[in-house]
């Protein structure tokens, strides 16, 4: 009986949750002369974030972020209805997912919202963009390398600390965050290699889960600095050689599902309505 009231009171959440949402929404179209489907679909991909990322996390979390499979759903979003209504859809559905998990608005709106907003606008702004995939691809492969030199550097420097907070050697944390670069890269390549038509997706999710994954690491990482006490969420200060450690978590339990889920439910989208497919724009080039 008492499972069956947490489910009760957890449903007349979303519900309350949901009507804001909308009401919210409605009153931001007005003022922004924004198109009511738009406003429609942001508050669905909102709801369907909130809810089935708050039932599939199964309550794992390393250094405070969760097990994430609901990722596919703002980047199966943003690829149908455009980059904004995927990003703002995932901004207001981590907000709520976050209420009603940890109920720390601040850690939400500083790491949750910012790197979901971020992750998911990218996906959909790269998908439906026609780029040069070749230069892109090398882009991609640059930031990789700017990124991972960059958040490898407390482990690298501070290896003491790291073997004590991870329980893994420096060289450990190293060869765990390089793989994890080398094979998103190798992502990349198989995608371009035998599903031309998916390029643009394929790179668009490794660039925005990377992304979001940065962001969420170092704002997690430094939020604990400040915001810590016996009962907090954090119990005490994450080290900074555990940053690698976020990384690698968030990005590991996001990208697979975006790759693999999302092209067959988007394939399947277009199909019952071909009029979402629209053609990839070409970016301004100055002359």
């Amino acid at each position: 009986m008492e499972s069956l009231d947490i489910y009760k009171q957890f449903i007349q959440k979303i519900l309350i949750v949901r009507v804001v949402i909308f009401q919210v929404l409605y009153k931001t179209r007005r003022k922004l002369d924004v198109k009511t489907s738009d406003v429609a679909m942001i508050g669905v991909c909102a709801a369907l974030y909130a809810v089935v990322g708050r039932l599939t996390d199964f309550g794992v979390t390393v250094g405070g972020v969760a097990f994430w499979p609901a990722a596919v759903i703002p980047a199966i979003f943003a690829v149908l209805f455009g980059p904004w209504t995927g990003g703002v859809g995932a901004a207001i559905g981590i907000f709520i997912r976050d209420m009603l998990f940890h109920g720390d608005p601040l850690l939400s709106l500083s790491a949750g919202v910012t790197a979901n907003f971020a992750a998911f606008f990218l996906i959909g702004y790269i998908s439906r963009t026609n780029y040069d995939y070749k230069k892109l691809i090398m882009s991609t492969i640059i930031a990789s390398i700017v990124i991972t030199v960059g958040l490898l550097l407390p482990t690298i420097f501070l290896p003491t600390e790291s073997v004590m907070f991870t329980g893994l050697s420096t060289l450990d944390s190293i060869l765990l965050f390089v793989v994890t670069v080398i094979i998103s890269i190798a992502i990349i390549m198989i995608v371009a290699r035998f599903w031309h038509e998916w390029i643009n997706y394929g790179i668009g999710s490794v660039i925005g889960a990377g992304i979001g994954s940065t962001i969420i690491a170092i704002v997690v990482w430094a939020y604990s600095q400040v915001f810590f006490s016996p009962t907090g969420y954090f119990k005490t200060p994450i080290a900074s050689s555990f940053i690698p450690i976020i990384f690698v978590w968030t990005f590991a339990t996001e990208i697979p599902f975006i790759l693999l889920l999302g092209p067959p439910i988007i394939k399947a989208c277009y199909k019952a309505y071909p009029s979402l497919k629209i053609p990839q724009k070409t970016p301004n080039r100055k002359e």
